[in-house]
């Protein structure tokens, strides 16, 4: 959809101008003659604030556009890889097995991020919910899963998105607010924890379509 600022200037180029201004005249010496009357003088000072007006709203526009653009982590995406640094020897090596999951940033600055271990919906295990017993072996498979949401903030010049988290599926962990360092290689968004307890860990995410 077009913006709404294109829209009411392609109007104003529509708009018959020449019918309320003079017409420009050149005597013989080459000087420029121009006529103008109080009423002439009124309309230009109304074209000039329209004019002026119609400026404001474009620079509004445009830079609501660049904010738009600048947002390079919107979308949904998907994990590829979680890895884990072995701090003797630096290699990466995948953690736990394997993970999956989704992170989803959007448009209005909201977030939510589910990880569970690989084949976790794979189950005969059964879930009640909103009871006060659970089998012992469902209790534990539910451990597998790490959910939160939250509001999100992007700081492009060091590289870090900030999570605000306003609930999460761990009642300690709710209202806390942490940070990732992002990056990209080609198509591939990379996460990495900046908190200490868990800065050895990467995340890299396919954006789905």
């Amino acid at each position: 959809m077009a913006c709404k600022c294109e829209l009411v200037l392609a109007a104003i180029l529509k708009f018959p101008y020449r019918a309320y201004f003079p017409v420009l005249k050149q005597n013989f010496k080459g000087k420029i003659l121009v006529k103008l009357n109080p009423k002439h003088i009124q309309q230009m000072k109304h074209s000039l604030i329209a004019v002026l007006i119609i400026c404001s709203f474009l620079l509004a526009c445009n830079s609501n556009k660049e904010e738009k653009s600048s947002n390079t982590l919107g979308g949904l995406w998907s994990l590829y890889l979680m890895e884990k640094q072995d701090s003797a020897t630096g290699q990466w090596t995948e953690w736990r097995n394997g993970m999956q999951g989704y992170i989803l940033y959007d448009d209005s600055e909201n977030m939510a991020l589910h990880l569970t271990t690989k084949g976790y919906e794979k189950t005969n295990l059964r879930f009640p919910n909103f009871v006060d017993t659970i089998d012992l072996e469902a209790l534990k498979h539910l451990t597998n899963s790490y959910v939160y949401f939250g509001k999100y903030t992007i700081d492009n010049e060091k590289g870090i998105v900030e999570h605000a988290r306003i609930s999460h599926s761990n009642p300690g962990m709710w209202n806390e607010i942490v940070e990732r360092r992002f990056s990209f290689s080609g198509d591939t968004l990379i996460l990495q924890p900046v908190e200490k307890s868990i800065s050895g860990l990467r995340l890299k995410w396919i954006k789905k379509s």
